[in-house]
């Protein structure tokens, strides 16, 4: 029966190691998603993103997109291949998705640029907070990464 009891905490630690990772593989395939689509088709994302008076359809507007894509892909790259603490979790969640619902809000209601699908981008940065709350939820305490 002690054998048991001690084991629980133990059990629990490592249910909520193992969701952390799961949040930090699920981050990384939300920037690597978003980011990939716009490398390769940048001209449907500026066709379905933008209102059609912004949209260029241009060499220059799609190799703008695929930056901004590989970008993307790069931080989607790191998060599946770094390990995860709570700090990381926090940071990601609090301070790296804040500047991008500025964005999105500003493109989407007060500069709208974008069509109501860039809300889809709204909804990924969404994600990326709450990710980031949960993820240092279940890593508080935690000495060793994930």
């Amino acid at each position: 029966m002690t054998q048991a009891f001690s084991t629980r905490p133990t059990d629990a630690r490592a249910a909520a190691r193992r969701t952390a990772k799961a949040l930090r593989i699920a981050l990384a395939l939300v920037f690597l998603g978003l980011g990939g689509w716009c490398v390769v088709a940048p001209g449907t994302v500026e066709a379905l993103a933008l209102r059609p008076e912004f949209r260029h359809l241009s060499p220059t507007s799609a190799l703008l997109l695929q930056c901004f894509g590989a970008q993307a892909v790069l931080v989607g790259s790191l998060a599946l291949l770094s390990r995860f603490t709570a700090t990381t979790f926090l940071v990601f969640g609090m301070l790296a998705s804040v500047p991008f619902f500025v964005f999105n809000a500003w493109f989407v209601w007060v500069n709208p640029m974008f069509t109501g699908l860039m809300l889809l981008d709204f909804a990924g940065n969404l994600s990326f907070f709450a990710i980031g709350l949960v993820g240092w939820r279940l890593m508080r305490g935690e000495t060793e990464p994930v």
